[in-house]
Order: structure tokens, then sequence, then C-alpha cells
């Protein structure tokens, strides 16, 4: 008797499907056409025969000097679109010379403490051509401030610059854990976000809802869809509530989602993802723009499926987690470097990694249709599972009232660490291949070239940050920080005067601890 057989979030797959598998499936109202609501084809009509997704890869360690030259290498090898890595101590609002920073200055990602940091890191890149993106929450607004600062000094304007910020603390809540200040008031730095770059930066992406560190903590990909979409709707009601038009902010809005390896399962996440986040949008708050309406998004491959143990692996697993976005319709990618389950990526996995990529773009022929896989009964069939499940949740989240009070609640950590264990068991006991972990083995294999991290420059970067401490007006950054804590404690935006502050060369650090001593620090019960 044939055993059963599951994808990773549960769903049976059957060893056949027919047309009876897809029960009342209406192409006209499930799929519509590419570029149509709802979108389940694609948010363009021509998808990938107009012009490909961004090639986007991810960069960011050490010093503003060394990433730089990191993204120039880039940039030569043929990439289309910055992204940019910050260390632990930036991302948790620390300025390098802060004592908890000591030891992770540089490690995972660059670090920005102020805007000398920022130039540097900027330094001759054309702003007006290229498209950037911050991986960066608790302190978004600053990075996103000191970008434009600089920017504005190159002569590119608020309104030539375009990019994103990741911007979605609902999921360091959830799964990740680079939070500051307490759930609410960070909603609102948000959307303070939100209304300054519809005024100042109307190309910018104010937010890319992740679902990405949701996966990474071990969701299943139903999960991710989910509770990635749940603080979607989060983030709408709050700019709704602060009075912004939906028509202004809703087509700015864009999503990060992970890749993982069971490709026809990814596929249909993607495409699952799509339709629901349409119909959200059109049913739940009356978007009649097809942009407000269109779930556009970032992909990475899955960080948490990278193995130390026979690292050139990766590369495998890469291709396949790549082909799945691109299946599955995504509008810029970032493929990881077979050896991030050792250290940061070596320029010859950096460049692999791009070229894996440029293969499946030019290469392989799965770009010249649009939605190559529609019709097909298994994908169909995983597509309309998919949807069900996630609109479950949907649901139980809105009975607990919305995702932060879910949050609150710890129903999607309790969730997450649910499916993360199960997962784990199943690896642990061998129902779950993973080759060269559990099966496939080798007794050793030869020694891989690590990315290294230099204490030189984490040394000098602590010096930088003490130098511009003594060299700026501090009474003007004084002066500016007072402004800061006003229109926090008040309903101002908080980042006009934050603008102002870093312009005075406040530091991140600084500007951090302001809005910490108005709004507190979250500590998770």
């Amino acid at each position: 008797m044939d055993e059963q057989r599951f994808t990773d979030s549960g769903i049976e797959v059957r060893a056949v499907y027919r047309p009876e598998d897809l029960t009342d499936f209406d192409p006209a109202r499930r799929l519509g056409e590419p570029g149509e609501y709802p979108f389940t084809r694609g948010v363009h009509p021509t998808m990938y025969r107009g012009r490909l997704w961004t090639m986007r890869q991810y960069a960011g360690f050490g010093t503003a000097e060394a990433t730089n030259e990191r993204f120039k290498f880039l940039l030569g090898a043929g990439q289309t679109g910055l992204s940019c890595a910050f260390d632990l101590p930036t991302q948790m609002g620390y300025d390098a010379d802060h004592a908890r920073a000591e030891g992770e200055v540089g490690k995972v990602g660059v670090a920005i403490s102020s805007i000398d940091d920022m130039r540097l890191l900027l330094r001759d890149l054309p702003l007006d051509q290229v498209t950037t993106s911050m991986t960066i929450n608790a302190t978004a607004s600053t990075l996103l401030l000191l970008y434009q600062l600089v920017a504005e000094e190159q002569g590119v304007r608020g309104d030539q610059l375009r990019g994103t910020i990741q911007n979605d603390i609902l999921k360091e809540y959830i799964a990740r854990g680079t939070y500051i200040y307490p759930p609410r008031p960070s909603m609102r730095l948000i959307v303070d976000t939100f209304a300054y770059c519809a005024a100042e930066m109307p190309q910018w992406n104010t937010i890319s809802i992740s679902g990405y560190h949701i996966r990474e903590a071990g969701s299943t990909a139903v999960q991710e869809v989910a509770f990635t979409l749940a603080n979607g709707v989060a983030y709408v009601e709050a700019a709704l509530a602060a009075g912004l038009d939906l028509a202004e902010f809703a087509p700015r809005l864009s999503f990060f989602f992970n890749a993982h390896n069971n490709l026809f399962e990814e596929v249909a996440k993607f495409r699952a993802a799509r339709r629901l986040w349409a119909s959200i949008m059109r049913d739940r708050f009356g978007a009649t723009d097809p942009r407000a309406q269109t779930l556009r998004f970032h992909t990475q491959t899955g960080g948490s499926t990278l193995t130390a143990q026979q690292p050139e692996n990766n590369v495998v697993r890469v291709t396949i987690q790549a082909l799945a976005a691109v299946l599955g319709g995504t509008q810029s990618l970032h493929t990881n470097g077979f050896d991030e389950a050792l250290g940061l990526p070596t320029e010859h996995a950096a460049r692999l990694a791009l070229r894996t990529q440029q293969i499946v773009g030019y290469e392989s022929g799965v770009t010249e249709s649009v939605d190559p896989l529609a019709g097909s009964y298994l994908v169909e069939s995983l597509t309309d599972e998919i949807e069900r499940r996630a609109r479950e949740y949907l649901s139980r989240i809105d009975d607990l009232g919305g995702a932060v009070a879910a949050i609150e609640a710890r129903y999607p950590q309790e969730e997450i660490e649910s499916a993360a264990y199960d997962f784990a068991r199943r690896v642990e006991r061998g129902e779950r291949v993973v080759v060269g972990v559990n099966r496939f083995t080798e007794a050793a294999t030869a020694p891989t070239d690590v990315f290294p991290v230099d204490a030189a420059q984490q040394r000098a970067q602590v010096e930088r940050v003490h130098a511009l401490k003594r060299d700026r007006d501090n009474g003007a950054v004084r002066q500016a920080l007072d402004d800061l804590e006003r229109a926090a404690r008040g309903t101002a935006n908080v980042l006009y005067p934050m603008k102002t502050a870093l312009a005075h060369r406040a530091t991140l650090g600084e500007v951090a601890d302001v809005l910490r001593n108005v709004f507190g620090v979250y500590e998770p019960h």
C-alpha cells in the first residue's frame, strides 16, 4: 500500500492529481489574467517577459567602508539592486561604543552609528539610479533618514529615491527579537514613517512585511502566509486610524517571503498569498486601485535550510529555492551563499549565488511564460489549500483582537514553536531527510573558507564614534534631541525632528535613547 506523503505544512500530497481534485475550481475567478485581480498569476501582465526580477544580493559587514567595497563588487558582477544588512547594535539602537555592543560591532552586518558612517557606506554609489533595500526594523526610521540626508548631500532629492526599508516590527515580537520599544509605540513609529514618505519620499516602499523571519523561526509555509498577512492587516488598520489615505500608502506596501525546498508548495504559497491579499484589500478595506490590491514581494532563499555539513550541497538547495521564487512570481530575489551556515558569505560564495540567479533568469527558459505552472492539478490544489488554511489562522487572529493583541497573547509565537519542534523531531527520527545531516553523511569534509571578522575594524568604528562626539556641536545636538523628545511625548510626526537631530550628527544610539525614555522598553512575558 502506498504510504501517505505530506508537504512541510502537513498538506497531504496524493500520488496522482486529476481534474476532479479541483473542487468547484473556476479559472476566471480563482486565476484571472496576469496583472489583474486576484493576481494569482502575477502582478504584471507580462511578468519576466517584460523585465526580470531585481537581483538583490544581501551585503553588510564590518565597517561602512568594507560594505561599500562589497556593494561595488556586486554591482560590477551584474547585481541590479543593493540590499544592506546591519549589525546587531545598529538594529537594537546602540552605538558602536556602547557596552552592549562590545564583540558584536560589524559581525552580522555593517555598523552604522551616525551620518558619518552612512556617508562612507554610500560613497560613490549612484543613489538616483539604484534601488536600495535596508533590513532594519526598530531603528528603520533613523536609517531611512540617514540615507535621505546623504542622498541630499549628493544632490539627489527625496522624490528621486527608490528602495525599501523592512520596518516590520510585529514580526520581531513573533520571531526574531530585535525590538526596542513596546508594540503600540512601535506601531506609531511605523505610521509616522508612512506619512513622512508619502510627503517626502513618494517612491520609497515604506515597509516590507516580512514572513521570512517567521519561516526562519520554524513556521510552516501556511503559517508564514497567515501571520505575515495578519501583520499587514494590522499596519493598514493603524495607518487608517491615524487618518492616512489608503490610496496613498497601500501601493507602497511590500512583502518579504522565504523560499524553502518543497518546490511545488513554495510556488503555491506565493500564488495563494497574492490572491489572499488582493481579497483582503478589496473586500475588507475597500481598495479599488489595483496597485493597492497587489502583493509585491521580495524573496530570500532559506537560511535555516543551509547546512554546515557538506556546505557545497547548499548550492543545489539555493537553486531549487530560487526556482520556486521565480515560478511563484517574485519581484526581487536574494540567493544565499553556500557558506552562510558557517559565517558571512565570502566573495566567491556571493558571486556564485548571484550567478545562480542569472542562470535561472537567462538560461533556464522558465521566464518565457507567465505563471507557467497555472492549471497544474497539483499546484492549483496546493494553492487552494494553503489559502484555506491561512484564512483559518486569520479568522483566529481576528477573534483575538488582531495581530498586536495576538502577539501580546503569544498566539503566533506558540504556533511557530510547535511547528519548529515537530520539524526538529521529524529530522531527528529520520522521517525528514536532510542530505549530509541525517542521511548520506560523510566522516569528514574538506574545510571551507570562512569570511574573516577583523577586530581592528571594530576598534576603528568605536574610535570613529568617539571622534564624532568630540568634534560636533554638542549644544545643537542636545537642542535637536530635546525637540525630538517633545514630539515623541506629543502627537507630531517624530521623523521631522529626528532628521534635524541626525543632520546635526546626533547618533543612532542617542536617538534611540530619547525614544526609550519616552516609549519604554519591551519586556516579553
